[in-house]
């Protein structure tokens, strides 16, 4: 996978789960009782994606400059 900067990902992780934490509680608290499982489900699926952002950027190798290589 392609190198992301860890700053770009940071501010992914932290949108994803603020997503997620909004999106839960609405569809658990708030939302009528017909619409609030598809709510939820989806505060779900950015809770995951949150989840995988933060494996990314635990995972990910830093990039190194190879000093060969000139602009």
């Amino acid at each position: 996978m392609k190198y992301i900067p860890p700053k770009k990902l940071k501010v992914l992780v932290i949108m994803f789960f603020v997503a997620a934490a909004f999106g839960i509680f609405i569809g658990l608290v708030m939302a009528g009782p017909g619409q609030g499982l598809y709510i939820t489900m989806l505060g779900v699926v950015n809770l995951c994606l949150g989840g995988f952002m933060a494996w990314l950027l635990m995972t990910q190798k830093p990039k190194v400059r190879d000093s060969r290589k000139r602009k």
